[in-house]
């Protein structure tokens, strides 16, 4: 006879969670929850909330919530009532329904703010100190920070000292305490790393880490995180830290690469990791500095794919990393399509969309939507690094409309957001030295050689390849103004290569037209060679007469010349005319 087992499936449920088996306890308590006479517990719904969850199934974990909500009140339970309330306010805002959010995170408060101290005070403390930093009250959400740690050691629970930690961490960088803010983060992901924390907890921190690592401008933890947090999502999901290879990324993709990105049905297939599109969504952008187009593409769809309907900002994330990448390669459709699906999930799609638009010749679109999106991300504290790119964007857009006062200023900016950091970033220091630089070569300053030679090595040093060759692309021009041809032929030589092997073909063929000095190049638009010379002509800021006297024919004649270029090139006005010459290399 076989040794006695548990037939309980409620007790053989309790067993899956407690090993993190979450499909498991969810077929279990689903299968029992249909049977109205067998009822589940207060604590049985919670873990039948948290396996739906973590199975796929938010709408029923919401829905098992509230259930366990009114169980515990049944048994006048207020630290239950009062866990299953914040979690209940924490689904509600990912789910967009900010109002119901709210009404149950003050429910919560009401069953906890006045009970003596307790573990599920920590979930308050650090909802307190998200408030009061999103208001830039920076003392009072660090006291709520430490409340939270206080609160953590009292009760000994790893999971609560790490998200403390990664709490406190978020208020110092707000703060600007870079060195103190990333310490206390390496602190916490230690215990993640070491496989200490609950499935949940994890899950969290990784992709709370990784939001910060890029919002902070440090590329290299982006990177480190972002391999750890592929090999924890990798499958089989166990919910636990696997012991095999990480993911690769790789997944079967039979849909045409050249397409844009369509919209995908986001839902997480039963006993798959739920973070693992989320964390997949953050590999994208490092994927696309790293170079390795082709891939960030691909892991955008999949992650797409695997984003839970909780989590659409990640989706929303990869649409625009996506996007970025069909830009350089010169697929401006595509990329409008990218972009377009970001919005649609609330993303501004910035400065990504403002360069298609300088690309398509449309500068009065471009100098628009990126001033705007500045105006709408005054505060420096928040998203440094999207700020800075921002500002690199500005400097780029101004440049292309002959706007230098503009572009100095956007620089300068740039350049004052990198030097107020605690400590170097290098990739902060390298977005500030290729904008200075570019500002002092289009002024025709001789310094422009030193920021640009410092913008190259800072690229370098991140291996971040595409942006290395566009510096190399402005040290050929300032090479070649300072007379020293041989220098300048070697940079757009690098260059080239570089745009070849990344299928960034406007690129590569600006850099092979300068290599060849332009005579034996197609022109863009279906210009004529004398339609390129009056093009070049009004976007150095010539006027008709000017144009007229340089190549010796009548303003008539200029005016004919211009109302073709404007036909062909499909713009409206001079503005729109020399942004599309700049975009392709007529300048």
């Amino acid at each position: 006879m076989s040794a006695p087992t548990t037939t309980d499936p409620v007790a053989r449920a309790r067993d899956a969670a407690a090993r993190e088996s979450w499909a498991e306890a969810y077929e279990l308590l689903h299968d029992h929850d249909r049977h109205p006479e067998r009822g589940l517990t207060a604590d049985d719904l919670s873990v039948l909330a948290d396996s739906a969850w973590w199975s796929g199934h938010v709408d029923e974990s919401v829905a098992a919530r509230l259930r366990a909500h009114a169980a515990y009140l049944a048994a006048d339970d207020h630290r239950g009532a009062g866990l299953t309330s914040w979690w209940l306010y924490y689904e509600y805002a990912g789910l967009g329904r900010p109002a119901a959010a709210a009404g149950w995170l003050h429910r919560a408060r009401h069953h906890l703010e006045d009970l003596p101290d307790c573990p599920e005070q920590c979930f308050l403390a650090m909802t307190a100190a998200e408030e009061a930093s999103a208001h830039g009250d920076h003392e009072s959400a660090l006291a709520a920070t430490r409340r939270m740690t206080a609160l953590a050691l009292a009760c000994g629970s790893p999971d609560l000292l790490a998200l403390a930690r990664q709490s406190e961490s978020r208020v110092l960088l707000a703060a600007g305490r870079r060195a103190e803010g990333l310490a206390l983060l390496d602190e916490a992901m230690c215990a993640v790393s070491a496989g200490e924390l609950s499935g949940m907890v994890t899950g969290w921190l990784y992709c709370l880490a990784l939001t910060q690592c890029m919002e902070a401008a440090d590329f290299a933890r982006a990177v480190e995180w972002t391999n750890a947090a592929m090999e924890w999502c990798a499958p089989p999901w166990t919910g636990r830290p696997p012991d095999g290879n990480a993911d690769t990324g790789t997944a079967p993709d039979t849909e045409d690469p050249s397409a844009a990105l369509a919209p995908l049905p986001m839902t997480v297939p039963s006993g798959e990791n739920p973070f693992r599109g989320v964390c997949r969504a953050h590999r994208v952008e490092v994927l696309d500095l790293l170079g390795a187009w082709a891939l960030a593409e691909a892991e955008a769809r999949q992650a797409c794919r695997e984003v839970p309907v909780d989590c659409l900002e990640s989706a929303a994330a990869a649409y625009y990393a996506a996007g970025d990448v069909q830009r350089r390669q010169g697929r401006l459709e595509a990329a409008a399509v990218s972009y377009g699906h970001a919005h649609e999930l609330g993303r501004i799609p910035q400065p990504g969309l403002a360069l298609l638009r300088l690309a398509q010749g449309r500068a009065d679109a471009a100098v628009a939507g990126v001033d705007l999106a500045l105006a709408c991300r005054s505060d420096p504290d928040h998203d440094v690094l999207g700020r800075a790119r921002l500002l690199a964007a500005r400097t780029e857009v101004a440049l292309a409309v002959r706007d230098l006062p503009g572009a100095a200023k956007a620089a300068a900016d740039l350049a004052a957001l990198a030097g107020a950091a605690d400590g170097d970033v290098p990739l902060l220091r390298a977005l500030a030295d290729t904008a200075l630089g570019s500002v002092a070569l289009a002024e025709r300053r001789p310094g422009a050689l030193l920021p640009l030679r410092r913008a190259l090595a800072g690229w370098l040093e991140l291996r971040v390849p595409y942006e290395a060759a566009q510096v190399r692309m402005l040290l050929a021009a300032a090479c070649r103004a300072a007379g020293d041809e041989e220098a300048a032929r070697l940079e757009l030589g690098t260059a080239r290569a570089v745009f070849e092997r990344l299928g960034a073909v406007p690129d590569a063929r600006r850099a092979a037209a300068l290599l060849g000095g332009g005579s034996r190049r197609r022109l863009p638009g279906g210009l004529t060679a004398r339609e390129a010379e009056v093009l070049r002509l009004v976007a150095s800021g010539g006027t008709n007469k000017d144009i007229a006297g340089a190549l010796v024919i009548s303003e008539h004649t200029v005016a004919r010349h211009l109302n073709n270029i404007f036909a062909k090139l499909g713009v409206g006005s001079r503005t729109a005319a020399t942004a599309y010459a700049y975009a392709h290399g007529l300048v």
